[in-house]
């Protein structure tokens, strides 16, 4: 299961340690990046990074330089490090799209709560962390999918479209709308990349491919019937008077 992806860009190698291994063990996967140059080049071969920690004082190119380039190409969520509260600071890096601003030195525990609140506001992470609808269960916080108990393996992008149907459930979605909201600036190309993804999403649900209706022309429709709704209602409600 692909987790979500964070750049921590520092000079320093041992705050760069110390973030990745609280990130790490909070469940993320970490890329690093010494400086501003290379913080860019890392970040234009992994469009599904989904947050970036940038230090402001770097070698090279700074962090409002890093930030501003970046921002030409994307809306990522952007948290700045700094070693100092100042106020003029802070206001310009609010004006080139900063989301967040942590002061050093800081709690580690302190740093992971904000991560995770930025990608709350962001969407990448959802309040409600776990879905379910018919035989399929989302924890979008550990980023697992269940059917029927059985957990199966999906990539980051078929995670975030299963993610969309769901949350957009009994809606007729184009393929245009599908892919301004799932891809979004991660893909240049065409809208027949989501009849691909689905095409793998619905094999890799088995049975509750067909939740994912086809509707000619236009895009898809996740609808789930209300029989396959109650079978899955009645299910629980057996499997609990049996574990009574």
């Amino acid at each position: 299961m692909d987790k979500l992806k964070i750049l921590v860009v520092d000079d320093e190698s041992r705050m760069r340690k110390l973030v990745k291994d609280f990130l790490v063990k909070a469940g993320y996967e970490i890329l690093e990046a010494g400086d501003g140059e290379q913080a860019i080049d890392i970040f234009m071969a992994n469009k599904d990074i989904a947050l970036i920690l940038l230090d402001v004082m770097m070698p090279k190119m700074d962090g409002f330089e890093t930030c501003k380039e970046i921002r030409k190409y994307s809306d990522v969520p952007i948290i700045m490090l700094t070693a100092k509260s100042d106020e003029r600071d802070e206001l310009a890096g609010f004006g080139l799209g900063v989301d967040e601003y942590i002061t050093k030195p800081f709690s580690p525990k302190i740093l992971v709560a904000r991560v995770e609140a930025v990608l709350r506001r962001s969407g990448d992470v959802s309040q409600e962390s776990i879905l379910e609808v018919g035989d399929i269960k989302m924890d979008l916080s550990a980023h697992i999918v269940q059917i029927k108990g059985n957990n199966i393996d999906l990539s980051f992008k078929e995670f975030e479209l299963l993610n969309y149907f769901i949350v957009n459930k009994g809606v007729a979605l184009s393929r245009e709308k599908i892919l301004n909201n799932v891809w979004n600036y991660d893909y240049y190309g065409d809208a027949r990349t989501i009849d691909t993804h689905v095409k793998k999403l619905r094999s890799k649900l088995g049975e509750c491919g067909d939740y994912i209706k086809t509707i000619w022309g236009m895009g898809y429709k996740f609808e789930v019937s209300e029989d396959e709704g109650s079978k899955n209602e009645e299910a629980k409600k057996s499997e609990e008077i049996n574990q009574d």
